[in-house]
């Protein structure tokens, strides 16, 4: 199966032809949707941007359709998150490389010794880089300084946006330290129904507990389930939370568990974890999304 996918690619790939840039913007090619609202704030009107995945898209999981590999095909460069987060489209970025595509991993932007390891996850690292405000900043940075160096023309432009970005990201950081600092350290106890925020337990001192691994494919077992119940029941954890990303189910049989225990466990509300919200709501950007995440987090665990 493998060797077909490989063979249509190349099929795809010979019988594309490259598109001439339109009214001269550098012709963007994204992954997840935080990636492409980050590239987004940085070009603004000088590129023309395509995200391949949507709201309540798993990138653990995502696979390139012929259309995606087109795109790809036709794009002058393609941004990515990396660290094996994009999974099942690993082969197509090596074929992209081959053919001498422009690619950038955000995560290249990252010093290791500041990566979460994880011996559960092809890359050993946790890919979840975004949840750390922190990672965002130097993300955008280098984002922006890969644009410079491939649009020159617009230079000024993808500089000033990155700058003003980088602004937001300082305000969105206070305020978020903030709403966090209202919360207890002893109760900052976040669990959900995968590994996606240790970023963001690092950064802001949570204790933060998955049923699933890192990734979503790897699924979550009774063992899981029942161990998980017992934590909560030691620590008198309040509440759980879904992810929009992620099927609920699993987080309702651990509240189950926990109510067979003889304790009550609310869902504190759906989290964003590894895709943005819909087009047009306030999710839908990457500082919407985390607003929406810490409010319901702390106030649910409060």
């Amino acid at each position: 199966m493998k060797k077909y996918i490989i063979l249509m690619f190349f099929i795809t790939i010979f019988s594309c032809k490259k598109e001439a840039k339109k009214n001269g913007k550098l012709q963007v090619v994204t992954t997840t949707t935080m990636i492409t609202d980050l590239v987004k704030n940085i070009g603004g009107d000088k590129i023309d941007i395509q995200g391949l995945m949507g709201a309540g898209v798993d990138p653990h999981l995502y696979k390139a359709s012929e259309g995606d590999v087109s795109k790809f095909f036709n794009a002058d460069v393609i941004v990515y998150n990396g660290l094996h987060l994009e999974g099942k489209l690993e082969d197509v970025f090596e074929k992209m490389r081959q053919q001498n595509k422009q690619t950038i991993a955000a995560s290249d932007a990252l010093d290791t010794a500041t990566l979460i390891g994880s011996e559960y996850f092809a890359s050993n690292y946790d890919p979840h880089i975004w949840f750390s405000i922190t990672n965002w900043e130097i993300i955008t940075q280098y984002i922006t300084d890969k644009l410079c160096e491939l649009d020159a023309e617009n230079a000024a432009t993808y500089k000033l946006n990155g700058s003003n970005y980088l602004k937001t990201l300082a305000s969105l950081k206070t305020v978020i330290t903030a709403q966090v600092n209202s919360l207890p350290i002893e109760k900052r106890i976040l669990v959900t129904a995968h590994d996606a925020f240790n970023y963001f337990g690092k950064e802001f001192q949570f204790n933060v507990v998955g049923l699933q691994g890192i990734s979503t494919a790897t699924e979550a077992g009774v063992k899981d389930v029942q161990r998980i119940a017992i934590f909560i029941e030691e620590k008198n954890v309040k509440a759980i939370f879904v992810e929009s990303s992620v099927p609920k189910r699993t987080v309702e049989a651990l509240q189950e568990a926990v109510k067979a225990k003889g304790k009550e466990v609310l869902i504190g509300g759906t989290l964003y974890s590894d895709a943005l919200g819909s087009l047009g709501s306030a999710e839908a950007t990457y500082v919407g999304m985390y607003k929406h995440n810490v409010k319901i987090i702390v106030s649910s665990l409060k």
